[in-house]
């Protein structure tokens, strides 16, 4: 079903068409003040010097405006008629009538209003990314957690989504780290052939440095490893795909325990693009792109001072040849048309010359390359989340954390519950205890991921279990809470049937909701477009707000009739869309808390 945006689109467009036989964007937004009305069209401001220039005679905006109200048409969509204020602001309100036909329509449609992309295309969204033999940390949680949630929305919209983890398991440390597990597994008489499980990846590389740094016998062995790994020799190349094994066992549980997407079929390391590298090279010297420069081979993108470099002196590549070389080929073997990369704002200059390169190169004709930046998450100190002693937090260390103070917050909760029902005199038992474990693992990683989410991505943002997880304000307890509430609605009074056909608006407070619920739609299709889950967020946490208001001043199970069915499905409308958002967001939303 198109959304109210979208039908409003199409109605200023042909008005701005009949009016002036210009072709131009209605520019529809939500209102501001909804005391001016529920949408608007800022149009007019930017199409006064364009039909000054085309008719010859000076056009205010406001005059533009007049001109498109004049040929505007929206039929029962509305209330009343379009307002111009200001210099040619043109306002809509909502038909109460209109608007419940609306509710009815998106409380049976699958989608819950979420439109359907016209044409499907191939969209792949790079995001997560550990380095092999490393321990996933909080500087992996941003990228992880915002490229899912884009991953997830873009693919709502029906676009062929393709995840990508671009793993960091290839370069010259690698000699060392082979020749630093081959000496562990003689050591327990294994063999090269029969690697020994790496129980903590840390000190696992922090030995391998160490040895490489004080021993000349040992940084010649590692040398040569690379030299037989690049040449794929059977036994190194063995005890190369033994670590990269070795450390999928500590980073896969860490995306089970997030509830993100990501697989081992999603990943696409170093190594799958290093034969394409010499190719990329040449190929780019060859249209001359790339020119040698003091040894090295490097690319002069207009507008940065210093070069990107995809060949280094001595023959070896970087980052930007592996990254190149990942753009052709998902462009050219993929197929893709959209590709989107979320990383550290830090990155910044990185990605605009390897996006320039790829254009340059012909590589990406056509195919919108797009980076999605983050800050940095922030200790209380307001410097860059570290332990108390200074060193940087695994993830794994702080979802166990999350996960046992969600368990502890839903202990507390559910003792207050049983305490104020035996209070009452009402019979009550207590959660189980792995009812309470699931719902405090769905508070306590929900809270991690949503405090991040519900933050715009390119800001930085202070790391606080307070704030995360808080019942109050815009939290992820918070909707979790809200949603369970409304299930409990239908529990608390038998209801198991609802009859979306019976939604009418009559109070205020029902037309507030369902004007926001109607509003879904438009708002997963903003963060596809702008990449930033934190709309969508806000969108919810303005659900909840709503269905608070509407709740305590629109009785639904006391209400009787006619009324009674049309506020149950007014909220079983609302605990579908909060679950859909979540479900986005990649959050889990517990039937009952």
């Amino acid at each position: 079903m198109p959304t109210i945006t979208q039908q409003l689109e199409t109605a200023f467009r042909a008005a701005i068409k009949a009016a002036f036989d210009l072709d131009a964007a209605p520019l529809i937004g939500a209102s501001q003040n909804e005391k001016f009305g529920d949408y608007q069209s800022n149009a007019a401001m930017g199409l006064a010097k364009v039909v000054s220039d085309k008719t010859g005679q000076k056009t205010s905006p406001r005059q533009v405006a007049e001109q498109i109200v004049a040929k505007l048409e929206l039929g029962d969509l509305i209330e009343g008629k379009p307002t111009i204020a200001g210099p040619g602001f043109i306002n809509v309100k909502l038909s109460p009538t209109w608007l419940s036909t609306f509710a009815k329509t998106q409380a049976t449609d699958t989608r819950l209003g979420i439109p359907l992309a016209t044409s499907r295309e191939k969209v792949v969204v790079d995001y997560s990314g550990p380095n092999i033999a490393k321990q996933m940390h909080v500087g992996h949680l941003r990228s992880t957690i915002i490229g899912d949630a884009l991953a997830n929305v873009i693919d709502a919209l029906g676009q062929e989504v393709i995840r990508q983890s671009h793993i960091g398991d290839w370069g010259t440390q690698f000699g060392m780290l082979i020749s630093f597990l081959a000496l562990e597994s003689q050591k327990q008489g294994s063999g090269n052939d029969q690697t020994v499980a790496i129980e903590d990846l840390e000190s696992f590389y922090r030995d391998a440095k160490k040895r490489f740094d004080s021993d000349p016998d040992f940084q010649n062995t590692s040398r040569q490893a690379v030299v037989a790994l690049q040449a794929n020799e059977p036994n190194v190349k063995l005890l190369w795909l033994a670590i990269v094994q070795e450390t999928r066992k500590h980073y896969l549980p860490i995306y089970r325990d997030l509830g993100v997407s990501l697989t081992e079929a999603n990943e696409r390391g170093e190594s799958f693009y290093n034969n394409f590298l010499p190719d990329i090279v040449r190929e780019l010297r060859e249209k001359n792109i790339a020119v040698e420069s003091e040894g090295a081979i490097v690319v002069k993108v207009p507008g940065f001072e210093s070069p990107l470099i995809i060949q280094k002196s001595d023959g070896g590549y970087l980052y930007g040849t592996t990254d190149l070389a990942a753009v052709r080929y998902r462009v050219g073997t993929i197929g893709a048309k959209r590709i989107i990369y979320t990383h550290d704002s830090r990155q910044q200059q990185h990605f605009a010359q390897v996006f320039w390169t790829a254009r340059e190169a012909g590589w990406a004709d056509g195919v919108s390359l797009e980076f999605a930046p983050f800050g940095t998450m922030l200790g209380a100190d307001g410097k860059p989340f570290k332990t108390r002693s200074g060193d940087t937090v695994k993830l794994k260390d702080l979802l166990d954390e999350a996960e046992e103070r969600g368990y502890q917050l839903a202990r507390q909760k559910d003792d207050d519950r049983v305490a104020k029902l035996r209070e009452k005199g009402e019979a009550v038992v207590p959660f189980p205890e792995e009812q309470l474990k699931a719902i405090g693992r769905a508070i306590g990683i929900g809270g991690v991921k949503y405090s991040d989410l519900s933050k715009d991505r390119v800001s930085d943002y202070f790391f606080s279990w307070d704030t995360m997880l808080s019942t109050v304000g815009n939290s992820a307890p918070y909707l979790q809470y809200a949603y369970a509430r409304i299930r409990s609605i239908f529990r608390k009074g038998g209801e198991t049937q609802v009859d979306a056909s019976a939604i009418t608006l009559d109070s205020p407070f029902e037309q507030s909701l369902a004007k926001h619920i109607a509003r879904f739609g438009e708002t997963v299709d903003a963060v596809a477009t702008e990449l930033k889950p934190h709309l969508l967020c806000a969108f919810l946490y303005e659900l909840a707000t709503r269905f608070s208001s509407f709740y305590e001043n629109c009785p639904v199970l006391q209400s009787e009739g006619s009324t009674k069915a049309s506020r149950l499905a007014i909220c079983d409308l609302t605990a579908k869309v909060m679950a859909k958002g979540l479900d986005l967001l990649g959050i889990e939303h517990p039937e009952q808390m």
